[in-house]
């Protein structure tokens, strides 16, 4: 079978004709010319070294040499092999708290936004893995479906702010409920669910919602986030300038601290990673582990490849040009000397 890979090329070769027509007009003008010149006896000595046939093979490589690079750059096919695809793959979905202690700058430049760069690193590592995300703080919604479409998860990851959530808080119970439908609803063994928080799980409804994760095989990664100290969440106004820091009804200075031993225990439930990130540490190698899952195998199937052919008609160009540079268009010495007269 044959067929071409990019004929959106082929229309070129409409020029071919109109290059022809070039060259053809260009040897008119230049017989004019050489007629206006002088006499044609005149005229003829003085170019009787000038071979015609040559300069018309000359001009036929050229135009031929055109025609075969629009032909490569069509991508010629012919020739088949059968191949057997195998997809591999997993489900891995990010739960990313998105209350507003996750501003907090502990760790540079706030616990969101390194946040929102280890994940992008996440995905870029990705390959055949179906990617999800959850936000979560007193609610949970999914911001993004399991999908492969890593462009598409990167631009929803790049529009979680906190002011997406219409309430506040830390509810890791009712995260792990919306993660765990979403994965459940992918129908894929491989599955898990990476919650990325500062842990002050503020609502308590955790436990079902573990004995759920453990019954189905989903493995939990937790990522801690921030400091254990107490530290100040900032305050913006509506332009984004930083005006403060949050206080409650009494004008004291709210604090947010990392809540480890929440996060420690639902990765151990689920035979997952507990994951500290702070000022200089990240959680490159929890990334690393997830990237390097094999997943399971999800089908196999046949494909017909076609072979390429354009280098053949590439390499006929370069001779065809190769020849035409090569080719001389004057006639021999000895040949010329003998058209002169006596």
């Amino acid at each position: 079978m044959f067929r071409f890979g990019a004929p959106v090329w082929l229309p070129a070769l409409a020029l071919v004709p109109a290059l022809v027509a070039v060259y053809w007009l260009s040897a008119k003008r230049r017989q004019r010319l050489l007629e206006r010149f002088g006499e044609s006896d005149l005229v003829k000595r003085l170019t009787g070294s000038v071979s015609g046939l040559a300069r018309r093979t000359k001009a036929a490589f050229r135009v031929a040499a055109a025609s075969l690079v629009v032909l490569a750059l069509a991508r010629p096919q012919f020739g088949t092999r059968v191949e057997t695809v195998r997809s591999v793959g997993q489900d891995v979905l990010v739960s990313v708290d998105l209350s507003e202690s996750m501003l907090a700058e502990d760790v540079s430049p706030n616990r969101l936004e390194r946040t929102r760069l280890s994940i992008m690193r996440l995905i870029r590592r990705l390959d055949g893995d179906r990617i999800g995300l959850v936000a979560f703080a007193g609610d949970a919604f999914v911001q993004s479906p399991l999908t492969v479409d890593y462009t598409a998860a990167t631009m929803f990851l790049g529009a979680m702010e906190p002011g997406l959530m219409p309430v506040q808080g830390t509810d890791l119970g009712r995260a792990l409920e919306m993660s765990l439908d979403v994965l459940e609803n992918g129908a894929r063994e491989e599955r898990v669910l990476v919650v990325v928080t500062d842990g002050e799980d503020h609502e308590g409804s955790l436990d079902a919602q573990l004995e759920r994760a453990v019954r189905g095989g989903v493995t939990v990664h937790t990522v801690g986030i921030g400091s254990a100290a107490g530290v100040p969440i900032p305050e913006f106004d509506a332009e984004g300038r930083r005006r403060g820091f949050k206080r409650d009804a009494d004008g004291s200075v709210i604090t947010t601290r990392l809540d480890e031993v929440t996060l420690r225990r639902v990765a151990d439930a689920t035979g997952g990673r507990y994951v500290r990130v702070d000022g200089t540490t990240g959680f490159e190698d929890l990334i690393d582990e997830i990237a390097g899952r094999t997943g399971e195998a999800l089908e196999a199937r046949q494909i017909t490849q076609f072979e390429e052919q354009y280098q053949v008609f590439l390499g006929l160009a370069l001779a065809l040009l190769l020849a035409e540079a090569l080719l001389p268009e004057r006639r021999g010495w000895i040949q010329a000397l003998g058209r002169r007269p006596a």
